[in-house]
């Protein structure tokens, strides 16, 4: 095809890798190398299955066992856990069984009566397209090149053109038990064939061997590139570009003031939309295209790809020559209504007595000329795959309109998938989102001890978190650490000094394109300092002043900006400190910057009140393990103002406190988190004290 990733496939088997597997073993390795290539299949895309000879646990006999990638799961990570396994003589007597196309879902119910050994993994529907191939090894991919086939108007010839009769063809039809009988009446009626491009759906092949299977499905897949890439040599794609693409800066900028408006107008309080930005070249290509109007109303074409990116995209009407943002989001409430008045209709148009409940009418995917493309979904990984699954799209018109005319599925064939029943009830099985599931937290001072455990408590909750710091090396170890325990769709990392009035404007911006915007903003950056009055210099003074004060105010008025932008409220929590409150001795700059703090907090709950931003602040007392303030100066001066050695601080703290009891960042975090949920949803210029308990910071 002609795209920048047209190279040729590689042949990735390796005989010796494989000769030490067991069978299954080889199905798990296939699936890995097909699935690590987003030219072979989409994220979560195709299945692949082995029929294999087992022992059954109960007769202790030989029985013919169809490993088959189970419901959901991804190729590429699939492991032996992920396939279900069901007896194949069981699952050949369901033919008996079947009474027709009118009753082809109940067949599904079927499905876990053939589970071999109890495994407990679901079957998908594409179960009877495996079982049903003559061969003991089957694969079925979603290689955009074979798709752009299968999407073209005159599908069947131009499979015939490029394949010959190796390579068979079968009509749409929804996935399920008829078309599993389909492919096998096409295997019993061509034998030699060797695979079957199956009309706006994919490609399924076959082989006597694991590798003869994963090197048919390769080959194929070449083949169908080599083909695009003669055929459309010389063409340019899309019609041909109508408007350049704006600098990278530019885009990113525009994405910036974009994305927190639109997740505000397609989001509610119980339903927050987490933002994916893409300028590829690809995307650019396409938006910026003669044709983008005119493809994009025809919608995506693989049930696959609409079930991830909805049947078509939204495009904002926007001329880059001309960037006139402030026109584009006053178009936007109207551009989006519309979106939703025409899915109300195609809704209407398309529904059956028994269909499920409309669901969420807004778009997933958007499209900007000259900017890009923004997805917007339950969660960033959604929203990420949305857009890479467009982009599966995007690929597709390409070849089918370059060689013949682009055909998407008609409304209705979309809407009979989009609300299958068997779709709804896997819906219907995802478990209850977490309580913090949408929303996207920006901690500052997020790589040190309370930051770190603020962003920990809060991702376990299903936030996005930004974590933001002066301190790159911790950042950078903080951020690993994070993405590999909770996934890196879920957290970013900023380097911010939270003085510099440009720096936290961009980190905000930055969060914009990363996630889509900010809806808690976890104020933490910290500093101490410790010097009797006359000794504390005025650079120590301004210092504390700087980051405490003015810091806090800076993130905060960046944090208003963003919610009001948002129009769906926001949260705030301070950390502010018992010192804020209560006097401490040589700690004149200290305690002053600490109250300056939570004063802030309280005029910011006043302020914020009306548009639904809540403030609270959280004082804890002597948190030092994890704490970066506590690792320098500020230890040794503090023991020095109690006459004792700095290891004996924590045990003096301790049992200063009333409950004697001492206080870690994750006691802190808890408090954060539950300022930040709707557990406090009612409260706002509010004191939590994490302290253990000390008189002279009691709030009233």
């Amino acid at each position: 095809m002609p795209d920048k990733q047209s190279a040729r496939l590689a042949n990735l088997w390796d005989d010796r890798k494989a000769a030490a597997m067991t069978e299954p073993e080889r199905l798990v390795y296939r699936s890995n190398l097909l699935g690590s290539d987003k030219r072979v299949t989409n994220y979560g895309g195709g299945n692949t299955s082995s029929k294999v000879l087992q022992k059954d646990p109960l007769t202790g006999e030989d029985a013919e066992v169809l490993w088959v990638k189970g419901s959901g799961g991804d190729s590429a990570s699939i492991k032996l856990d992920g396939f279900a396994t069901l007896y194949m003589d069981k699952l050949r007597a369901l033919k008996g069984l079947y009474r027709g196309l009118a009753h082809e879902d109940e067949m599904v119910g079927y499905l876990p009566h053939c589970t071999f050994n109890l495994n407990p993994r679901a079957a998908s529907i594409d179960t009877p397209l495996h079982a049903y191939v003559p061969k003991p090894f089957v694969d079925h991919m979603h290689p955009d090149a074979i798709i752009a086939l299968a999407a073209a108007r005159d599908s069947r010839e131009l499979t015939r053109k490029v394949f010959g009769e190796a390579i068979g063809w079968l009509p749409w039809k929804r996935p399920g038990f008829e078309l599993g009988l389909w492919l096998e009446k096409f295997c019993q009626e061509n034998p030699a064939a060797k695979g079957a491009v199956l009309e706006s759906h994919g490609l399924f092949t076959w082989g006597d061997t694991p590798e003869a299977c994963y090197t048919t499905t390769i080959d194929t897949i070449n083949q169908a590139i080599e083909w695009f890439e003669h055929e459309t040599k010389g063409k340019p794609a899309f019609g041909g570009a109508v408007v350049a693409p704006l600098g990278v800066q530019e885009r990113r900028a525009i994405a910036a003031r974009l994305m927190p408006r639109i997740r505000g107008m397609i989001s509610s309080s119980g339903m927050r939309k987490i933002g994916h930005f893409d300028d590829s070249q690809a995307v650019l290509e396409f938006v910026n295209s003669r044709e983008l109007d005119a493809l994009a109303a025809l919608g995506t074409s693989c049930p696959d790809h609409f079930l991830r990116t909805k049947i078509r995209p939204l495009v904002i009407g926007f001329d880059p020559a001309k960037p006139d943002i402030d026109a584009v989001t006053d178009a936007l409430p109207a551009a989006i209504e519309a979106y939703r008045v025409g899915y109300q209709a195609y809704y209407d148009g398309c529904k059956h007595p028994d269909s499920p409940a409309m669901r969420d009418p807004n778009a997933v995917v958007y499209l900007m000329p000259g900017v890009g493309m923004f997805t917007f979904a339950a969660d960033k990984a959604t929203a990420r795959v949305s857009a890479e699954f467009y982009v599966n799209a995007i690929n597709v018109m390409r070849g089918a309109s370059a060689v013949s005319s682009y055909v998407g599925l008609p409304a209705q064939e979309a809407f009979d998938i989009e609300y299958w029943p068997l779709e709804e009830a896997k819906l219907q099985r995802l478990p209850k989102p977490k309580s913090l599931a949408g929303q996207i937290a920006f901690v500052t001072g997020g790589a040190g001890g309370i930051g770190k455990a603020t962003a920990i408590r809060l991702l376990r909750e299903g936030a996005c978190v930004v974590l933001a710091d002066i301190d790159e090396a911790a950042l950078t170890a903080t951020h690993e650490e994070l993405g590999h325990a909770f996934g890196k769709d879920f957290v970013r990392a900023a380097k911010l000094d939270v003085t510099d009035e440009s720096g936290v404007a961009a980190a905000y911006a930055d969060s914009a394109v990363e996630f889509g915007g900010v809806d808690i903003l976890v104020s933490n950056a910290g500093i101490s300092s410790s010097a009797p009055i006359e000794d504390t210099e005025l650079s120590m003074w301004n210092r504390n002043m700087d980051i405490l004060a003015k810091g806090y105010f800076l993130v905060s008025r960046e944090a208003f900006r963003t919610f009001k932008q948002q129009k769906l409220g926001g949260n705030i929590v301070f950390i502010a400190s018992k010192n804020g409150l209560a006097a401490s001795p040589n700690a004149a700059a200290y305690c002053t910057a600490k109250a300056a703090e939570i004063h802030l907090a309280r005029c910011l709950a006043l302020e914020g009140a009306e548009h639904q931003i809540r403030v609270n602040t959280v004082n804890p007392d002597a948190v030092l393990r994890g704490s970066k303030i506590w690792t320098g100066e500020w230890r040794e001066q503090r023991a020095a103002a109690y006459a004792m050695q700095p290891d004996d601080l924590e045990e003096h703290y301790r049992k200063r406190s009333m409950l004697k009891r001492s206080v870690f960042p994750e006691d802190i975090a808890e408090a954060v988190y539950f300022l930040a949920s709707d557990m406090s949803a009612k409260s706002t210029g509010n004191i939590i004290n994490v302290d253990a308990g000390n008189a002279q910071s009691f709030t009233r």
